[in-house]
C-alpha cells in the first residue's frame, strides 16, 4: 500500500492526529532509527492528543464562557480577598463530582465574571459540559419560552450540564414569574449538578432581593446546601485599568 494511500485512509478514517504524525514521519530523515514499537507510540499520542484538543474546543464552543479567563492566570491579592485557597477546590473535579454550588459575591468590576469563567475553563479541560448564562437577559427570554412553548424544553436542556454559570444575580428587579423561573432552574439540577452564581449583592440579601419568601426560602435551601463562597472586596478593576491606562 502507497504512502498517499494510507493518508488517504487516516482520513476517511478521521485520525487527523495520527495522519499528521504519519505525514510529519515521512518527512522526516531520522524515522528509520525508531522501531516500529516507538513509531507506533507517536501515531497514537497524536491522536489522544488531537481528541483531547478537539473535546476541549467543542465544550468551550458550548460554554460561550464570557471571558477568556484561566484559573492559572488570576492575579491573586489580599485587598482583593482573594488567594490560592480560594480557587483550589476548582483545580480538580472534586467540587463538580460532590455536586458543590458556588457564590461569586462583590462590587462591579471587582472580577467575578472573570473568576466564574476562568473555574468554567477549567471544569471544561477536565472533560465536563458548561454553560455560561447572563441571568437578567436570560430571564426576560424565559418570557418568550413560555409564550411559544418551549420553556419545559429549555428547562430540561440545563440537566445536561454539569456546571451551569449564572452570572449577574440581583442586577434588576425581577417579577414573581422571573423567580418562579429562577428555582425552576434550581431545582431541576438540585443534587444533580453545580451552579455558579455571581452577584454584586451579599449572600445575606439574596433572600430579600428574591421577595418571594416561600420561592426564596426554597433556592436559598437548595443552593447553599452544598457551598463554595468566594467573596471578594476592593475597588472595580475595570477602573483601575482606566487609571493605568490614562
Amino acid at each position: 500500500m502507497n504512502q498517499d494511500r494510507i493518508i488517504e485512509i487516516l482520513r476517511e478514517l478521521k485520525l487527523t492526529g495520527f495522519c499528521d504524525a504519519y505525514s510529519e514521519q515521512l518527512d522526516s530523515g531520522n524515522i528509520n532509527q525508531l522501531s516500529f514499537e516507538e513509531r507506533l507510540c507517536i501515531f497514537l499520542d497524536r491522536e489522544r492528543l488531537h481528541r483531547e484538543d478537539r473535546r476541549l474546543s467543542n465544550l468551550l464552543r458550548q460554554a460561550k464562557l464570557r471571558a477568556n479567563a484561566c484559573i492559572e492566570n488570576i492575579s491573586f491579592s489580599t485587598k482583593r480577598n482573594l488567594s490560592k485557597d480560594h480557587l483550589q477546590p476548582f483545580y480538580s473535579s472534586h467540587f463538580i463530582k460532590h455536586k458543590y454550588n458556588v457564590a461569586v459575591t462583590g462590587a462591579s468590576g471587582c472580577g467575578k465574571t472573570h473568576i466564574a469563567c476562568a473555574i468554567g475553563h477549567k471544569a471544561c479541560q477536565l472533560g465536563y459540559k458548561v454553560k455560561y448564562i447572563h441571568l437578567p437577559i436570560f430571564l426576560e427570554q424565559m418570557v418568550i419560552a413560555r409564550a411559544d412553548g418551549s420553556y419545559m424544553k429549555l428547562i430540561q436542556q440545563f440537566k445536561k450540564f454539569d456546571l451551569l454559570i449564572l452570572d449577574d444575580f440581583g442586577l434588576t428587579a425581577v417579577s414573581t414569574q422571573q423567580v418562579h423561573d429562577l428555582f425552576n432552574i434550581i431545582e431541576e439540577r438540585h443534587e444533580l449538578s453545580s451552579t455558579i452564581i455571581t452577584s454584586q449583592l451579599p449572600l445575606a440579601r439574596w433572600h430579600d432581593y428574591l421577595n418571594e419568601p416561600t420561592l426564596a426560602d426554597a433556592i436559598m435551601d437548595r443552593f447553599i446546601q452544598r457551598l463554595h463562597r468566594i467573596e471578594l472586596e476592593g475597588e472595580s478593576m475595570r477602573k483601575s485599568k482606566n487609571i493605568a491606562s490614562a
